[in-house]
């Protein structure tokens, strides 16, 4: 394949048996294992309510991580900015670029990244999903030299100009992303229904910007490399299995192995073998042979991945892995 600039989506899963706190420990040493190897980007995920994913605070992560790194870009993918007014989400990230420089990204989701109970407990409108385009232009005004609101300006945060980036997993970010003029993260690695209908009316629709003169396409995919085989599937069955658990269970009572097995036997089935439709999983020669189908059938711009190994040292061998096949290449 022509080789493009691969990036790690780090969803800071708790693994079974792992606590929180050393949960997040190996997103700094995931973040510094992909240094390393030559990877372009690293960006966490706002998620709430969840028994599983740990990075419900990305901007606060992304100071951990890029404390304990030098040199590879950080980022939100994303953050959920229903949930947020858009002057704390410049004060913040302005925060980050200030103390880190040339090192930051923000990547922009309209989804709540939860459930609607729990956007109540957020305080947040669950309107405010309408006004997104308006919050990114009045959050991009902020992070220029021209606020959109009268006197109104974000301290840190103004003038740093981070990067903005577009997520979705429907036709309405490709939409919104064209219009601006900003680069497209589309969520393939859980949604992967309307990828190539949204790369295509991007693409097709995109009108230069500041930031942008051509469109730039980052499509994302789920892998799990391993040194073999069986253990590659393994995983892959754990995460399976807990994706069930996480989409067919309710907080607070999570499904029984036995209602697990029954699901995966059921018609339900059918909905995860649409989610993991974009993996790659198994040894290096199987991983390249994906990687090299994605990128034929996108023609993206750049591949984000997320690895959903069962643990720290599963997940930075994943990588390892990747780095060899995808061109990524170890610094010198």
């Amino acid at each position: 394949m022509s080789t493009v600039p691969v990036s790690i989506l780090d969803l800071a899963s708790i693994g079974a048996g792992e606590s929180l706190r050393e949960s997040l420990e190996g997103c700094v040493q995931l973040a510094q294992a992909a240094e390393r190897l030559g990877y372009t980007r690293v960006w966490y995920a706002e998620h709430h309510n969840s028994e599983t994913i740990a990075s419900s605070a990305p901007a606060v992560l992304i100071a951990h991580v890029a404390a304990n790194t030098s040199t590879i870009r950080l980022g939100s993918g994303g953050v959920m900015l229903p949930n947020h007014s858009p002057l704390v989400i410049a004060e913040q990230f302005g925060m980050l670029a200030t103390l880190h420089p040339g090192r930051i990204d923000l990547g922009l989701g309209r989804a709540p990244g939860t459930d609607q109970t729990t956007v109540k407990a957020l305080r947040r409108d669950p309107r405010a999903a309408e006004t997104f385009a308006q919050d990114v232009q009045e959050l991009q005004g902020f992070l220029s030299e021209t606020s959109r609101v009268a006197d109104v300006i974000a301290t840190p945060g103004r003038g740093t100009n981070i990067p903005l980036y577009i997520l979705g997993s429907s036709l309405y970010g490709a939409q919104l992303a064209a219009v601006l003029g900003l680069p497209y993260a589309f969520a393939s690695h859980f949604a992967p229904a309307s990828l190539l209908d949204a790369i295509r009316i991007y693409r097709e629709r995109f009108t230069p910007s500041l930031q942008l003169d051509k469109p730039h396409v980052i499509a994302s995919m789920s892998v799990i490399a391993a040194d073999t085989e069986e253990s590659a599937l393994a995983q892959f069955e754990r995460r399976k299995r807990s994706f069930a658990r996480r989409i067919f269970g309710r907080p607070g009572h999570p499904l029984t192995d036995e209602q697990v097995d029954a699901a995966l036997l059921s018609p339900q089935a059918s909905y995860l073998d649409e989610v993991f439709k974009y993996s790659a999983i198994g040894t290096a020669s199987t991983i390249k042979a994906r990687l090299d189908e994605f990128q034929t059938l996108t023609n993206a711009d750049e591949i984000m991945t997320a690895h959903h190994a069962d643990s720290t040292a599963s997940r930075i061998r994943s990588i390892e892995i990747l780095a060899e096949v995808a061109g990524v290449l170890i610094p010198q």
